[in-house]
């Protein structure tokens, strides 16, 4: 086999069957790398120093501090695939341009350093990125080994010095030269007592590593700030635009734009006032902090005055950071004076205006005691609330009309974002629990027989988890697309019950379950329905009850017949009211009163999906809600809050009486 077409990390592998590969990440790469060099920058060694960057635009990165590397060494090699028109040099240092096509370099990341007195050398070669679409340069990831092993690294120098005399065999004596100095010829020479003894202060790589981490925090940090405000301000637009799109009051929609605006940029005023005005503008609504005084009813000129007209009628957003130190406000003491009295420090105007008509000014006013700068991304925030607000305002006729779709878009997208996030962690989980237990069975040797055993059921238990959710969807997908037959029949609770418990239990034997309390009647009425979907319904509430019910709690089934007072003439259909009520009762953890109904909707979760403490899709109780609906009968929460447990009913028809009036 041709030199080039040999791994540099494959052949140390196979040199040496102790070295553990490793993964790394580009930026743990770069920063190892530094601390590496930094030894031979601060040192007063003389080393070899080989170092492979796979393309020359990498190498161009690092030219500077190879050219001080090169002041304490007159043996260092730099390889790189060339981009443009690399060509080899040899000053201060040795530039080896190789095959990118051809030759295993170009896909993988060197250093290696041999001096007297330590060694040192990262050799990794980059595999793709796990995150699927993910092309950042920071996410490259990389495989190989890094030490500080004497024989590994001087292995590593011989193998990289001989594709360097493959590609420059002009070097031949310089190469020569280095394996004499650095003892390379010898492979299997015993060390020295002055090269077993290793002067790295670790310092120098845990400065790097942390100097590293600290960056890529703060730029973490910087994204998870951006991240944040920008999800805050689609929030806002979504509620303002969903409100706005709700109402045909233009008094309800201006409220509700303030408020919201006042939320966000809290502690500040918001104002809208009509514009323009005879010679005043009163101001008609506002949203102000506790701490600031009111200025409603107030009449605002600002807007009128020249300084700001000709920027407003061009519907530009007007920003102004410090009002004390802005020369076109100090300029005119009356306005100066309004932006004192009203404790204004900074602030926003933004005109509302749909084509060519105006319709009024909203203003947000920072009333701190130091000046606010307004970023990019909030300019345009309040220009798409103007926008909004100008909108329903014009036109609040047409999105009435429009009311029902946009729903159901907002609906489709939401779906559409929850399925991928939800059935991505849901399948991904059990799918790579499955894939390692397989894998480990197939490729692992002398297993004890325990140990099969449990990654057996390990993955025979999330193949199961796997297809109840793939069932959930499809469940689901039918009943709402109506596609569900049912076979309504006379069914008994309690024998419905009695399987559905036995299911639970057997699914939890290794699991402590709560006690489980049934408080049935024996003369208890058959009810009209679907045994299946009442098994689903009964099993769903009570897997739930379970996984949010402490193993010292209880869960309690009971039942209770409702019979509705009706005139007299509809007596002969009395029985048709009559209703079966069935309570499932926990002593869990509760649910919030502001959350009973949102509990039913699809995919709602009341933890994060990728931070909840207890799995699942949120899918249950809507399959829930559609069943029961499906069977003539309703279903329903209640609960006092958070730790004080929560109740779940649901109603369905008495058979025999529903059997009775048919037959009359």
């Amino acid at each position: 086999m041709n030199i080039s077409q040999q791994s540099l990390l494959y052949s140390l592998l196979l040199a040496n069957k102790l070295l553990r590969p490793q993964v790394y990440f580009k930026a743990s790469l770069i920063a190892l790398s530094h601390a590496m060099e930094d030894l031979v920058i601060v040192g007063n060694d003389k080393p070899l120093v080989i170092a492979n960057f796979q393309h020359e635009r990498f190498y161009r990165q690092e030219t500077r501090r190879y050219a001080r590397i090169a002041r304490r060494s007159d043996q260092v090699y730099v390889m790189a695939a060339p981009d443009s028109e690399l060509v080899a040099t040899s000053n201060p240092y040795e530039v080896v341009p190789f095959d990118p096509k051809d030759d295993f370099l170009a896909q993988e990341w060197h250093l290696v350093i041999v001096a007297q007195k330590y060694s040192a050398c990262i050799v990794c070669r980059e595999f793709s990125a796990p995150v699927e679409g993910v092309s950042f340069d920071e996410l490259r990831q990389f495989k190989g080994i890094w030490t500080f092993d004497r024989a590994t690294s001087k292995k590593a120098a011989v193998l990289l010095l001989e594709r360097i005399l493959d590609y420059q065999p002009q070097l031949a004596q310089k190469v020569e030269l280095a394996k004499q100095r650095y003892g390379l010829n010898y492979e299997h020479k015993p060390q020295t007592a002055s090269e077993q003894i290793l002067e790295i202060d670790a310092r120098l790589f845990t400065g790097r590593l942390v100097n590293y981490l600290q960056s890529s925090q703060y730029k973490q940090l910087k994204s998870y700030r951006t991240i944040l405000q920008k999800e805050t301000f689609e929030r806002l637009i979504n509620r303002v635009t969903a409100f706005i799109r709700n109402s045909l009051d233009s008094e309800e929609i201006l409220t509700s734009t303030v408020r919201e605006l006042g939320r966000v940029f809290s502690p500040c005023r918001c104002i809208f006032y009509h514009y323009p005005a005879d010679k005043t503008a009163s101001i008609n609504y506002e949203c102000v902090a506790d701490v600031l005084p009111s200025m409603k009813g107030e009449n605002w000129l600002i807007a009128n005055h020249p300084l700001f007209q000709n920027a407003l009628e061009k519907n530009h957003v007007i920003a102004i950071t410090d009002a004390s130190q802005d020369l076109g406000i100090q300029a005119h003491p009356e306005l100066s004076d309004n932006f004192q009295r009203w404790q204004i420090c900074s602030c926003l105007l933004i005109p509302i205006r749909y084509q060519e008509s105006w319709l009024g000014i909203l203003e947000i006013h920072h009333c701190g005691n130091q000046p606010y700068i307004w970023n990019k991304s909030e300019r345009t925030f309040v220009e798409v609330i103007a926008t909004q607000v100008a909108i329903a305002l014009m036109q609040s006729q047409a999105y009435r009309n429009l009311e029902k779709l946009n729903r159901r878009l907002a609906d489709l997208e939401r779906t559409q974002s929850n399925l991928i996030a939800i059935v991505g962690h849901e399948l991904r989980t059990p799918l790579s629990t499955i894939q390692i237990c397989l894998e480990t069975l197939a490729l692992e040797e002398n297993i004890p027989l325990e140990v099969q055993q449990t990654m057996l059921d390990t993955a025979l238990g999330d193949s199961e988890r796997m297809g109840r959710l793939i069932g959930d969807f499809l469940t689901l997908s039918k009943l709402e697309a109506n596609t569900a037959r049912s076979q309504l029949e006379a069914t008994s609770l309690q024998e419905s019950l009695s399987l559905v418990l036995g299911s639970v239990k057997r699914r939890n034997l290794n699991n402590s379950l709560p006690q489980i309390v049934v408080d049935l009647p024996s003369d208890l009425p058959l009810v009209l329905a679907e045994r299946e979907g009442i098994m689903e319904v009964l099993s769903k509430l009570l897997d739930n009850a379970c996984k949010f019910t402490p193993s010292d709690g209880q869960i309690t089934v009971s039942t209770r017949i409702h019979k509705e007072n009706i005139s007299q003439e509809e007596a002969d259909k009395q029985l048709l009211s009559n209703q079966l009520e069935v309570v499932i009762k926990d002593t869990g953890r509760g649910i919030e009163p502001v959350e009973l109904e949102r509990i039913f909707q699809r995919f709602y979760q009341e933890e994060n999906f990728l931070q909840r403490s207890i799995g699942g899709t949120g899918l249950g109780l809507a399959i829930c809600r559609q069943i029961i609906q499906k069977l003539g009968g309703q279903i329903w929460a209640t609960s006092n809050g958070k730790n004080q447990g929560s109740e779940f009913h649901f109603t369905l028809p008495i058979a025999d009486t529903v059997q009775t009036y048919n037959q009359l």
